[in-house]
């Protein structure tokens, strides 16, 4: 048997080199398939605790796997290390960015990554010194923001031998994630008409930005006809140049969400025919560019049993008094009305009071799924449909802040933060080396796996012949 709190002892003894790595990546702030100085710097501390790296995998320069160890079972740590445009902010209780404009990680994807990996480093030392078979993975997977990287690293078959996986996600609680996320298709479509003058010419042009703005107004109706969980949402991404030059070409993204995958294909094929209808209505073309799609994500219950029981044993993050404060001085810029949402939706999930609560020190209990949830996607779904797969979140915010917003970022980069991610990495590690270390728990969460799957196979929804989109996602 392998000590537990050996496991846990070897995590706190790496804290400094752990905050000072996170803080790094929080400081680079790449976009997603730009995070070279942050995939980099997470090869090299890998490679410097014995982990052999495979770089540029899945065709995207910026994903990697490490591994350590050998034999049965392959235990994988998923990490992320993608920021978000315009959320540059300070470690201030105040908005002030660091660069107006510029990327910041208010997805708190530096803490992500860095607590896989911290646990990765961990179990790996420890199966080694004691004797006990099994590789240790850390996969480094980029552009989670935009459902892009595991979702082409699962298609390329990089999961195909894992045994388990597990990550977490930074949030204002702590909790297991019992729900499922929706299933989600990225898609740009680009139209193309003939240029003229705007006022000496206008027959003579074909506008594609009216083609676009058609197309939008088609799929505003179409809302009304889909199921209620749906989600359309988009961006015009060119709109042409200057008023008075009937545009040429112009283009918009759309992301489509549903609770299955089905039924995002449905809606998603409804969304082309309107398309279809604005070129004929415009005597315009298009083109289709498929960016990167995702499923819904499956909850393994035996993985979540266990991480709840660890994180129990662990307990939850403790904040300074100076965190505390720095908290409350936060929540007189929350927009109004924000935080009593926030309560309002734990108190309906949790049935727990947490008015008074700013940063979160308890654990919330494991509840059941609550059905079918509109709402977000990650990546992370498609891994969970090819592997037994578990995600949870630690708190490493301001409980009310929103996701993607300043305030996420700030506290991505301070103790609040750091705090967060020491425990998720603590959580993580002693989860997978009861995996590890009691087969008949892995064989448990391999057989929810199954069963989730048996009726509906995983097939990628990424279409042959499509290849990441390294010059198509913010920032490039």
């Amino acid at each position: 048997m392998i000590g537990r709190d050996e496991v846990l002892s070897m995590i706190d003894a790496d804290r400094a080199d752990l905050v000072r790595l996170s803080d790094d990546i929080w400081e680079f702030a790449e976009v997603g398939l730009q995070e070279y100085r942050s995939a980099r710097a997470q090869e090299e501390y890998l490679r410097q605790r014995g982990f052999e790296i495979e770089t540029g995998v899945a065709g995207m320069p910026t994903a990697f796997v490490a591994s350590r160890g050998s034999g049965d079972p392959v235990i994988g740590f998923l990490g992320e290390f993608d920021a978000l445009p315009g959320t540059s902010q300070k470690t201030t209780p105040n908005p002030d960015p660091l660069e107006e404009g510029k990327p910041g990680h208010s997805c708190g994807h530096n803490l992500l990554g860095v607590a896989a990996l911290g646990a990765a480093v961990a179990l790996a030392e420890a199966l080694e010194q004691a004797g006990v078979r099994g590789e240790v993975r850390y996969y480094g997977c980029p552009a989670e923001e935009t459902l892009v990287g595991k979702v082409f690293m699962v298609k390329d078959g990089l999961f195909d031998d894992v045994d388990a996986a597990l990550t977490w996600h930074p949030a204002a609680v702590n909790a297991v994630r019992m729900d499922s996320t929706s299933a989600m298709n990225s898609v740009k479509v680009r139209f193309y008409g003939r240029s003229s003058h705007a006022a000496g010419a206008p027959e003579v042009g074909r506008s594609a930005l009216d083609a676009v703005e058609l197309m939008n107004v088609g799929a505003n109706y179409l809302r009304e006809h889909v199921i209620e969980e749906a989600r359309i949402h988009y961006v015009i991404t060119d709109g042409g140049g200057e008023p008075n030059v009937v545009p040429p070409e112009a283009e918009v993204w759309y992301y489509v969400r549903a609770p299955e995958r089905d039924e995002v294909e449905e809606i998603y094929e409804r969304l082309l025919r309107i398309a279809e209808g604005a070129t004929l209505m415009t005597d315009t073309e298009m083109e289709v560019n498929f960016l990167s799609g995702c499923y819904n994500k499956l909850v393994n219950r035996p993985m979540a049993e266990l991480v709840q029981e660890n994180f129990e044993y662990i307990g939850a993050p403790r904040f300074a008094e100076e965190d505390h404060a720095f908290a409350k001085s936060m929540l007189e810029y929350l927009p109004e009305g924000q935080r009593k949402s926030t309560l309002r939706s734990m108190k309906n999930r949790y049935a727990v009071d947490m008015s008074d609560v700013v940063l979160h020190e308890d654990i919330l209990p494991m509840t059941e799924p609550q059905g079918r949830r509109g709402g977000g996607s990650t990546d992370v779904a498609d891994v969970s449909w090819v592997v037994p797969t578990i995600e949870f979140s630690a708190a490493s915010s301001v409980l009310g802040a929103a996701g993607h917003s300043w305030q996420v970022t700030a506290c991505s980069g301070n103790n609040i933060g750091h705090s967060g991610m020491m425990v998720a990495a603590k959580v993580m590690a002693l989860t997978a080396l009861d995996l590890v270390e009691d087969p008949g728990k892995l064989e448990e969460a391999k057989k929810a796996l199954e069963e989730s799957v048996r009726d509906n196979p995983y097939k990628s929804p990424i279409p042959d012949g499509v290849e990441p989109p390294l010059d198509q996602l913010p920032g490039h």
